[in-house]
């Protein structure tokens, strides 16, 4: 059924999981085809941020089954995308109650369909807790009497997805891998886009009583060659030596050593990747009018998707929607590297961004000039073009301009200016300023970011950053400084 006729329609969409990886991407594409969606959230006022204007945000825990009281009531069908394996304690009971809970609550609201998104597997065989769990959750919902479409898939493709944040972390950080036997286990990797897809025409599909559906790509691959597939299209070297030791277990405590971030949930995942997840009915092909992609095109995707977003983030906006914390030093953006900082000053916003659009030739970077002009010899010194090209105007910037070692890549007068550096570095930096406020106060907001390239690019990163640190924060305040003495379109430093 097409996007049209679902809008014409507007089934009460029950959407649970809505702050997180699928169920946040989902949540956008049931907006824009128009259908009316019920989120519901253990914090709903966060939640609220990041909705459109006409989806609704309730409050509800599906481990707390009278918080499900009323809360479906005229839904036509509940999105069930959630799982405990990122929390602490039995996540198999957790996943179990949860499902239970949500089941009887949809079956006393008179809800007509339940798309549940499991995982693939072998269900006669001796699974791991994780896979297990997620097919137990399935089972308990098809119980409940609603009706069940169960979408199963591996590896999910994306920036963000977890399987793909781990790979990305091991290939960028280790330029020698050992290999256990279990990553030339198979699996059978979805592209995020394909996979929302199937999602989306799960609302409308045509189905006789409970359906499971295995999903997948084009190519049954392991983790190994996920790994190649990543450093290749990353113009990375990897040496990946194949070694008979290293349990499942052990490999989790050296995930959580190498990648902390994901350790937790890594090492819940790493006991699955043992068990082979590929897709054995092709039902789904047959059904779905959708072609799904290969690994090389899901992986260029992810990564060109990222770019596109990161094109178009505002740091200002994107940074402060995570918490009310001005400065944040360290952040990361897919695998981006993030410095932000901000400044308030008692000015016109117009008058801010006069000094910001100043920056660089003769007036200089405000703080600390001859570091920058050191930094400019370097550069010079491997090939780089150092900070020799000065700037074509002293007061107007255009996109392409060049500044220095940065050109000019976006440009809103009067509020934002995004450069990118063109000296020699392990990775790719930018260097970006957005202005806020009105014509009594402004809020400058500077942020550097580095999308560093393997371990050399992290490398960098940490070892400058000290001194960045000293540089990005009193280049601000000299703007800030800058911006209270301007008395025309020119503004005058020295030092």
């Amino acid at each position: 059924m097409s996007n049209t006729t679902v809008g014409r329609k507007r089934p009460l969409v029950f959407l649970t999981g809505a702050t997180g990886y699928v169920g946040g991407r989902l949540l956008r594409l049931l907006e824009e085809s128009g259908c009316l969606i019920r989120c519901v959230a253990r914090q709903p006022e966060f939640l609220r941020q990041c909705v459109g204007a006409h989806t609704e945000v309730v409050a509800g825990d599906v481990l707390e089954k009278n918080s499900l009281h009323g809360v479906m009531a005229n839904v036509h069908t509940v999105y069930y995308l959630i799982h405990s394996m990122g929390s602490s304690g039995d996540f198999e009971e957790k996943d179990r109650q949860a499902a239970i809970n949500l089941g009887e609550a949809a079956r006393a609201a008179g809800v007509r369909r339940i798309i549940y998104l499991g995982g693939l597997g072998d269900s006669d065989a001796d699974l791991s807790p994780h896979l297990r769990s997620r097919q137990e959750v399935g089972q308990i919902l098809r119980a409940s009497g609603v009706q069940i479409v169960e979408l199963r898939a591996s590896i999910v493709i994306g920036s963000g997805s977890l399987s793909f944040e781990m790979i990305r972390a091991l290939v960028e950080r280790l330029p020698v891998m050992v290999m256990p036997l279990w990553v030339a286990i198979k699996a059978q990797p979805i592209a995020i886009d394909d996979l929302l897809q199937y999602l989306f025409d799960s609302l409308t599909i045509q189905v006789a009583g409970h359906t499971v559906y295995e999903i997948g790509g084009v190519n049954q691959v392991s983790y190994g060659e996920l790994m190649h597939e990543y450093a290749r299209q990353r113009g990375l070297r990897r040496v990946m030596i194949p070694v008979p030791v290293l349990t499942p277990r052990l490999s989790s405590l050296w995930l959580g050593l190498v990648t902390p971030l994901y350790s937790r949930v890594g090492r819940k995942l790493i006991n699955s990747i043992r068990h082979p997840t590929v897709v054995q009915d092709t039902t789904a092909l047959e059904t779905f009018d959708i072609e799904p992609k290969g690994v090389r095109d899901a992986i260029a995707g992810a990564l060109r998707n990222e770019e596109r977003s990161f094109a178009e983030t505002r740091w200002s906006d994107a940074l402060s929607s995570t918490g009310d914390r001005p400065n944040w030093h360290g952040v990361r953006f897919g695998n981006r590297l993030l410095d932000s900082r901000s400044a308030q000053v008692d000015l016109p916003a117009e008058t801010a961004f006069r000094a910001v659009q100043c920056l660089g030739g003769e007036t200089g970077w405000y703080y600390g000039n001859w570091l920058w002009r050191l930094r400019g010899l370097l550069d010079l010194l491997v090939g780089g073009v150092g900070m020799r090209r000065g700037r074509k105007d002293p007061n107007m910037l255009r996109v392409g301009d060049v500044v220095d070692w940065w050109r000019v890549v976006a440009f809103e007068p009067g509020r934002r200016v995004r450069f990118e550096a063109e000296m020699k570095l392990p990775g790719r930096a930018w260097l970006e300023f957005e202005i806020t406020g009105d014509q009594k106060t402004a809020t400058i907001h500077q942020t550097a970011i580095f999308d560093p390239i393997g371990l050399a690019g992290l490398l960098y990163w940490y070892v400058t950053y000290p001194l960045h640190h000293f540089l990005f924060d009193g280049m601000l305040r000299g703007i800030a400084h800058a911006a209270g003495t301007t008395k025309a379109s020119m503004v005058t430093v020295s030092g």
